[in-house]
């Protein structure tokens, strides 16, 4: 039975398929293709950790009140699952803006692609 929850935030190519590390650790991981997806699942099941990639905000929909894609998501976190630790993977030319969202959210880690899995098995690991 697994022990913890996993929201696997797939929002892109880049995400790597992590499925196999979440399934050894006995962790539960709940994917889902989008944010909107993620919202609903979040109303339903409270996630113990959220694996989502960090897709900046270049003057569309997000400039203005949003940093990211992650935005909307993480201010339900704090309302659904305050506890959620929140993995962020970056695009190497993205990651300054990181800085950005962790002033207003709490980020457990980032990783910057290519993610390896013993990255990520070292975060989990040492959380669970």
């Amino acid at each position: 039975m697994p022990s913890a929850v996993l929201f696997s935030i797939v929002e892109s190519p880049t995400h790597p398929d992590l499925s196999g590390l979440y399934r050894r650790l006995g962790i539960a991981e709940i994917r889902v293709s989008s944010m909107r997806k993620a919202l609903g699942e979040l109303k339903r099941t409270a996630p113990d950790f959220v694996v989502a990639e960090f897709l900046y905000g270049y003057g569309n929909n997000y400039a203005g009140v949003n940093i990211s894609n992650l935005d909307v998501f993480l201010y339900s976190l704090q309302k659904y699952a305050p506890a959620a630790k929140v993995i962020v993977l970056v695009d190497p030319l993205e990651r300054q803006y990181v800085e950005r969202l962790m002033q207003l959210f709490p980020v457990h880690a980032v990783l910057q692609h290519p993610v390896r899995e013993p990255d990520l098995e070292a975060i989990l690991s040492g959380a669970l």
